[in-house]
């Protein structure tokens, strides 16, 4: 895997970032602001927040390094239909505990996945249904998810903050995509715009501006899985 677009990034960091964002977005919402759509079709802001708090399940399980417990506990579950069923499981697991109880128990969990991902270190492998991983890189895909979902219930980005988060999603964006074997092509134009060849999209995207190129990074893999 050719990683060298995510030299100077940390993963880490960045996951921090990503679930204080989150956090602090859950934290000051009120009955309505649970309520809300948000962009996860069938699913309103709480929802989504019960699926992050959900799939710590399997986030601690990796570090535990014991998949097949969670395995099990998904058959004992009766949920048969992968993990977009178990995402719904456990949603439905959450809907009739108060958002506050929810929240408190994401909190937790996810400050244990960032604390023991970051003690591991960038480098170290890390158990994941697909086999050992790089800690490092597992932390970039959480924090491309959390970004993604921060999106998802329009958690605020400062104006300040947008460069550089689009930055970050940009650069991983396009190394997932090689990671993936994705039928796509991506380059960029010497004004830093950025350029792509998808066939199921169309033959040659447009000039897009970095923010653009985020979307299509992550339609580019939903057609791709």
């Amino acid at each position: 895997m050719d990683t060298a677009a995510l030299a100077g990034l940390n993963p880490f960091g960045i996951f921090d970032v990503e679930a204080a964002r989150l956090d602090h977005f859950f934290a000051g919402l009120g009955e309505a602001g649970w309520k809300r759509p948000s962009r996860c079709p069938g699913w309103t802001v709480r929802d989504v927040l019960s699926h992050l708090a959900g799939e710590e399940l399997y986030n601690h399980a990796c570090l535990n390094g014991d998949i097949e417990a969670f395995r099990a506990m998904m058959r004992a579950a009766g949920i048969t239909g992968g993990y977009d069923e178990f995402n719904q499981w456990c949603v439905r697991q959450r809907r009739g505990l108060p958002a506050s109880e929810v929240l408190a128990e994401w909190r937790e969990a996810n400050a244990e996945t960032r604390h023991r991902m970051t003690m591991l270190g960038r480098d170290a492998p890390l158990t994941t249904a697909a086999g050992p991983y790089p800690a490092g890189l597992q932390a970039f895909h959480y924090s491309s998810e959390y970004a993604t979902h921060a999106d998802d219930v329009a958690a605020p980005v400062a104006a300040g903050e947008e460069p550089g988060r689009t930055a970050w999603r940009v650069s991983f964006g396009r190394f997932a995509l090689t990671e993936q074997d994705a039928p796509v092509k991506t380059w960029t134009s010497s004004n830093d715009l950025v350029r792509g060849h998808h066939p199921h999209l169309q033959n040659v995207l447009p000039l897009q501006p970095e923010r653009h190129f985020v979307v299509l990074f992550l339609k580019v893999l939903w057609l791709c899985t």
